[in-house]
């Protein structure tokens, strides 16, 4: 079964991008070379976009793949398909990565038992349950990624079809 999505990368350094390059390579199989344009957001940075076909989990790989590199800010999203839900994983240097589970129409999809635990917290008074469902939500990555997402409003996509 074969999904879609979108990676992102929002700011990498230019020394970063050929290594960039070469971890996406790896999860697609097949070589990938990027368009890099300027990042406005944070001078002295690059991002880039690629639309990407491949089996269910090549999000989660490329997430994978891409995540620890400190100074690298990215999105990776899968569509939902037949076989699996949408994903989506978001990675900044300051809060690590976050991976949501989204529906059909985009929506994120909190496990139920997740929720529970950030009710069981908030109410031992350990946090607050507003601050537990941003973060569940993904507020905080999205509040530290929207400006690097403007900016790169217009820029090329290119698509890759995975070999499979």
């Amino acid at each position: 079964m074969t999904t879609r999505g979108v990676l992102y990368v929002h700011s990498a350094p230019r020394a970063l991008c050929p290594h960039v390059e070469w971890a996406v390579s790896g999860v697609l199989g097949s070589r990938v070379g990027l368009d890099w344009i300027r990042q406005p957001a944070s001078p002295g940075t690059w991002r880039a976009e690629l639309s990407w076909q491949g089996p269910v989990g090549t999000a989660s790989r490329l997430a994978s793949a891409l995540r620890g590199w400190e100074l690298l800010r990215f999105e990776v999203t899968s569509e939902p398909c037949a076989a699996a839900e949408g994903e989506r994983y978001s990675c900044t240097p300051g809060l690590g990565i976050y991976h949501a589970v989204t529906g059909l129409h985009g929506d994120i999809m909190i496990p139920e038992d997740r929720l529970r635990a950030a009710a069981e917290r908030a109410g031992r008074g350990e946090s607050d349950l507003a601050a537990e469902i941003s973060r569940l939500l993904g507020k905080p990555w999205d509040d530290e990624l929207e400006p690097f997402r403007y900016a790169g409003e217009g820029a090329p996509v290119r698509w890759l079809h995975q070999v499979v």
